[in-house]
């Protein structure tokens, strides 16, 4: 991971790890504009970040939630380490992309979309050697990037047996975030999380037991696509593929077959098609429905 960011940074964002000048800061107008963008994370983070910086502040490290591009839109961190972090550039609407800064937590986080450690001299710039950074991505309920979540120390004494565990901290904060957003983008729906799965990895049901939203983590769990979503994605296909139990059809099932054939006008090959199925489930389904009619 690190050979790799340390090409981008050469060959792709050309960068000079001579570089003196601090992080490139947005206008003051660029930053208002980039927090309105961001206000739905930044008002389901809030509490987080506040629980999150109580548990590693006192170790000298501040707290920051960038946007996808990577320029922190909100941070937590004591005042009285606020000259030195305004100093090394870790405050709100810096740049941290890769692009600008070469290998850093934040730019890092982005460009390989995992929780990364960036260390001392692991930084592309020879001016960041001084910081340890740990960051996580945020991804949003549509399963794209929206957000990193950094912890980052500019202390020397911060020991090697520490930096593990806060990058766990952050993993764990980063998917909190990441699960309340996507609570907040489907108030209407009823929200599980998958049997035996981890709790990111949680489905949008609507009342017709269609899936109308996957965090990343469930896409991954479930092959789910923005396209099969569209479709009309049952539920119980994900956890049953073939529908096929030999127990009496469920009304959920009962109510999406007879959707799906309604829709395509009785025609089986169309309904099969809208369920992501071949016709001899389809036909299957059918059956069951029969034998279970009252």
């Amino acid at each position: 991971m690190l050979v790799a960011s340390w090409q981008r940074s050469a060959t792709i964002h050309r960068r000079d790890p001579a570089e003196a000048a601090p992080p490139r800061r947005l206008s003051d107008l660029e930053l208002r504009q980039v927090r309105q963008r961001m206000e739905p994370v930044i008002a389901a983070s809030g509490d987080i970040l506040d629980h999150l910086h109580r548990a590693v502040g006192g170790n000298g490290c501040c707290v920051l939630l960038s946007d996808a591009q990577g320029v922190p839109v909100d941070r937590r961190g004591f005042p009285g380490d606020d000259d030195t972090f305004r100093h090394w550039g870790l405050w709100l609407g810096n740049d941290w992309s890769e692009a600008a800064e070469g290998t850093n937590g934040i730019g890092t986080a982005i460009a390989e979309k995992r929780s990364v450690i960036i260390h001392a001299d692991q930084h592309f710039h020879s001016r960041n050697t001084g910081l340890s950074c740990m960051s996580a991505p945020i991804f949003g309920p549509d399963g794209g990037l929206m957000a990193v979540l950094d912890v980052s120390s500019c202390r020397a004494d911060l020991t090697a047996e520490l930096i593990p565990i806060l990058s766990l901290t952050v993993s764990w904060a980063a998917k909190r975030i990441e699960v309340g957003c996507f609570r907040n983008a489907f108030p209407a729906a009823r929200l599980m999380a998958g049997p035996g799965q981890p709790e990111d990895v949680m489905l949008a049901i609507n009342r017709d037991e269609l899936v109308v939203g996957a965090t990343r983590a469930a896409r991954h769990a479930y092959n789910i696509t923005d396209t099969r979503i569209a479709q009309g994605l049952p539920a119980a296909l994900l956890f049953e593929p073939e529908w096929d139990g030999g127990s009496a059809l469920s009304r959920a099932e009962q109510q999406t077959v007879k959707r799906a054939l309604a829709e395509a006008r009785g025609n089986a090959s169309a309904a099969a098609r809208k369920l992501g199925v071949s016709r001899a489930p389809l036909y299957r389904m059918l059956k069951r429905a029969n034998s279970s009619a009252p």
